[in-house]
Formats: structure tokens, C-alpha cells, sequence
């Protein structure tokens, strides 16, 4: 019987709203065990998820059956939904629009769930919109820079 076989690994990037830093240290798990919950939900496979107060990495294993964009939709809606549900946030919580979805051979997945995991010693030394800009570069995403994520306010 035909089956279908795929192997896609995709690394979101998330901003939160106008930047701001809404994402504490004391609720963050709960916020990565939700998505957690959201990727599993849709049979995709989560390999790594970590972030800073602005923004998150998540890095799944893709099943073909749903588009990036409509998981990160699902994702963006659910989670901003469910944290202003807790009232985990001191403001109203949302992302911000746009994201980044970046694509990786199995041979660097190890690489890239280093890097998600180093998130807070990372940026000790670039800034978020300096990591982010790094990233449309190195994919040679073309890209203007008044539609990148927003400065923090």
C-alpha cells in the first residue's frame, strides 16, 4: 500500500505585539507546554521551543497535512487566547503580525536545538531584530525592512 513519507523541519519565529516583553520567566514554561499541547494536537513534532521575553523559537518536525502559515496561525491565535484566558499577562497579550519560518536538512537539526535551547546567553550578545535581520540574510529572504518586527516600544 503507497504511504507518504516527508521530512520537514521548520523554525518559527514569534515577536510578541509592538516587541514589548510580556512573556515572564515565572509563567514562560506554561506558555511552551501550551503550544506544546497545539503543535501535538495537530500531529506535528515539537524538537525545540525556548525564547526571550519579546519573542520565541519553536522548531518542528512538519507533518505535510497543514500549511506553515495555518499552523502558525493556529499557534499565534491559541496561545495569545489562552495567556490573556490566564491572565498571565499584566497587559493584553497578542503576537505581533508576520512571522519567520525557516527550513532545515536533518543534518543540522542538532545545530539549530542548540541554539533554541541558548536563547538567554545568545542574546546577551545580539539583539532580537539583529538575530531576526541574520536570519533573512542567511536565507536570502528579500525583505523591507519597514515590514520586519518592530522596534521595541
Amino acid at each position: 500500500m503507497p504511504n507518504t513519507y516527508t521530512q520537514i523541519h521548520i523554525q518559527y519565529v514569534f515577536a510578541v505585539k509592538y516587541r514589548t516583553g510580556l512573556i515572564q520567566k515565572d509563567w514562560k514554561n506554561e506558555l511552551y507546554k501550551y503550544i506544546t499541547g497545539i503543535i501535538q494536537n495537530q500531529n506535528h513534532k515539537l524538537l525545540a521551543i525556548n525564547g526571550m521575553a519579546d519573542h520565541i523559537h519553536i522548531l518542528i518536525g512538519l507533518r505535510p497535512n497543514q500549511s506553515i502559515s495555518d499552523l502558525a496561525k493556529s499557534i499565534k491565535q491559541n496561545s495569545s487566547l489562552w495567556v490573556n484566558e490566564q491572565k498571565l499577562s499584566k497587559g493584553k497579550f497578542a503576537w505581533q503580525e508576520g512571522y519567520g519560518a525557516f527550513s532545515y536538512a536533518r543534518s543540522n537539526i542538532d545545530k539549530v536545538i542548540k541554539y533554541i535551547e541558548n536563547q538567554e546567553e545568545h542574546h546577551r550578545k545580539k539583539s532580537f531584530l539583529e538575530e531576526y535581520t541574520d536570519f533573512l540574510k542567511a536565507f536570502e529572504i528579500e525583505y523591507e525592512e519597514k515590514y520586519s518586527f518592530k522596534p521595541l516600544e
